[in-house]
């Protein structure tokens, strides 16, 4: 579906959309419980969506309400395929969830996460007494457990998602276990994973995310859990109000582990205009500068940050870029591109981006599949010269389907 953003002033107040990477967790912590888990302010997005079948497949009984999720665990296995959709996290946090069923399980997924490596799920589940082979390192994986836990070593350098499916699983190991990870990087994502395994009754002991401990033989307790906002589709929202509006924007947590947070920084670092409450972030049009950012820890600012950049005056610089090959597209590339198209000029060294800012210009452009570029071309149309229009701009909704829908209620002209 190809949509048109024209340049628009955006005024008002906003909810931020609930966390999809809570909510996925929450939903594997709630598979894994005795009893009904009541998960509150849910994200019902595509990826959330694929967790919640996986869920079901795994033997839970899943009831989506307008605002809560009901999930019921029963630990019977009722689909020997598990499909993860595109999501990363679900095919990276499930597959070692899968292994704790004694039965052969086929983990697939769809589109770009067929490209995505997975050989580091076999060599961990291998090593943990489980069976898994993979396709060449990619997907289709098949996997047969039980898991029984022990002592394994994994390379944190591509993803964390990894370490948080065996950090959700190994506690239901019948062992004691010992991950030691190198190189971890988007080491706010484990604190959000410890922090909900907390919530569900797990204990893990990190020391310095290099080597963790995870007891065996714990039971996860069934929660009434409510999910955070995502700071991660907040901060289009804020970039949205620093380049074309002035606006409120309510339900992110000053308080959360998330790494997007890092987002106030960045506009902090370019001049932005903000007050920050306890519960309410109001932003607004302003002159703005050019910034430097590390995003190392928070690669999914990538695209927001360029948005960003793209009305600073003079050159930004966001280190980081080696954390972009292996998403949704290759966003680095994909950034380049895309704003190229609307003359902004963004060139990559090592691993370092530099966006030279000025007027975005209208263009008609891709998303790539990616959801986080289909936003970031988005929210820039806002003060550009003429309308930008996005090819495949669905695809927000992997993570935040009311995406264009809020843009609309701020003012923003958005046609199909």
């Amino acid at each position: 579906m190809e949509r048109c953003v024209e340049p628009s002033a955006i005024k008002g107040q906003v909810k931020a959309p609930a966390s999809k990477s809570m909510t996925q967790r929450a939903i594997a912590a709630a598979l894994l419980a005795d009893g009904q888990s009541i998960i509150s302010n849910p994200s019902y997005c595509d990826d959330s969506l694929a967790a919640m079948s996986i869920a079901i497949g795994l033997g839970a009984r899943v009831n989506p309400l307008p605002d809560e999720l009901k999930i019921t665990a029963s630990g019977e296995l009722k689909e020997p395929k598990l499909n993860s959709g595109e999501s990363g996290l679900a095919m990276r946090m499930f597959s070692p969830i899968a292994a704790l069923y004694p039965t052969e399980i086929t983990m697939i997924g769809t589109n770009s996460l067929k490209k995505r490596p997975m050989f580091m799920i076999e060599e961990a589940l291998n090593q943990l007494g489980a069976k898994c082979s993979s396709t060449d390192g990619f997907l289709p994986l098949t996997i047969k457990g039980p898991i029984i836990g022990g002592n394994c070593e994994i390379d944190g350098s591509i993803s964390s998602q990894l370490l948080t499916g065996l950090l959700m699983a190994l506690p239901l190991a019948s062992t004691d276990s010992e991950i030691k990870v190198n190189n971890l990087k988007s080491k706010p994502y484990i604190d959000m994973t410890i922090q909900v395994l907390k919530s569900f009754g797990i204990t893990v002991h990190n020391s310095n995310y290099s080597l963790f401990k995870i007891p065996g033989n714990q039971k996860y307790i069934s929660q009434n859990y409510t999910v955070e906002g995502d700071w991660s589709g907040g901060a289009f929202l804020l970039v949205a109000g620093a380049i074309s509006g002035q606006i409120s924007i309510v339900g992110l947590r000053t308080d959360t582990k998330q790494s997007d947070i890092a987002i106030i920084k960045a506009l902090e670092k370019a001049g932005a205009e903000m007050k920050i409450d306890e519960n309410k972030i109001d932003i607004s049009r302003s002159e703005l500068k050019a910034f430097d950012f590390d995003a190392t820890e928070s690669p999914d600012l990538f695209p927001p940050l360029v948005t960003l950049a793209s009305y600073c005056h003079g050159i930004s610089t966001i280190k980081g870029v080696s954390r972009l090959i292996f998403k949704e597209s290759d966003r680095a590339t994909a950034l380049k591109e895309e704003f190229s198209k609307m003359d902004i000029g963004v060139e990559i060294k090592d691993d370092l981006m530099y966006i030279t800012g000025g007027q975005p210009h209208g263009a008609r452009v891709e998303s790539h599949e990616d959801h986080r570029i289909a936003m970031a071309v988005a929210i820039a149309a806002l003060g550009a010269t003429d309308k930008v229009c996005i090819r495949d701009s669905q695809c927000v909704g992997k993570s935040y389907h009311g995406f264009f829908n809020d843009l609309r209620q701020l003012g923003a002209i958005v046609y199909e």
